[in-house]
């Protein structure tokens, strides 16, 4: 099956057809084939779960072999945003395409997002007419809160997390977030690792699964 942007795919293990699907979108200078060591672990508990891991669809300013969602270097937060919201289009089009290919429902389909992953995810999936199922978010935060506030189409289930000792996206960018979804009146979940820096520690791969499970399954 085709995708506009270069993806690993991994099948469910269980062979049969998908019954719903998980995007999982890599962090600033990453790729697909990163994040997709989560997407090896969750397979096993998700077994009819078909996962999307894109290379996001630029390369990256500050690593040849790795890819960004939008450029960070030397911006402007006008700027960022400016960007982002072409990597926005970029990335409501694979949702469409892996609804069209698998044959699955908005409501099918959960997106988990790491750092700049996750800053995009959360604003795609709160800004799309048709409610996606869920956000996974770590380690990222809002890209602006003024420009997302104004702009909120539909309430997918979230959870947030974030390690308390994390340098590159700071634990004020994760409290921030939490205070938004609350005062735009969304149900969410969060959960802040104590000495963790900036990545997914093994709590948080079992909490983002448990609530995977728990809403799409």
């Amino acid at each position: 099956m085709a995708y506009t942007l270069n993806t690993t795919i991994i099948n469910p293990i269980s062979s049969q057809k998908p019954k719903n699907a998980v995007i999982l979108c890599h962090g600033y200078g990453g790729d697909g084939k990163d994040i997709s060591i989560l997407a090896n672990y969750w397979k096993n508990y998700l077994t009819d779960t078909i996962f999307i891991c894109p290379d996001a669809p630029e390369k990256c300013a500050v690593s040849p072999t790795g890819f960004q969602w939008f450029d960070l270097m030397g911006q402007t937060k006008d700027e960022i945003l400016t960007k982002s919201l072409v990597a926005e289009i970029r990335l409501n089009q694979l949702i469409d395409e892996v609804k069209k290919n698998n044959n699955l429902e908005s409501k099918n389909i959960a997106i988990a997002g790491f750092s700049q992953g996750c800053m995009i995810s959360i604003q795609t999936g709160l800004k799309r007419n048709d409610k996606i199922n869920s956000i996974i978010g770590y380690s990222g935060k809002i890209i602006s809160t003024e420009h997302l506030s104004k702009n909120i189409k539909s309430r997918p289930k979230v959870i947030l997390m974030h390690g308390d000792k994390d340098e590159v996206v700071p634990i004020e960018s994760f409290l921030e977030a939490k205070e938004f979804f609350l005062n735009n009146n969304y149900s969410i979940e969060t959960k802040m690792f104590k000495n963790c820096e900036h990545r997914i520690p093994q709590e948080g791969s079992s909490l983002g699964l448990k609530f995977i499970k728990k809403n799409l399954y």
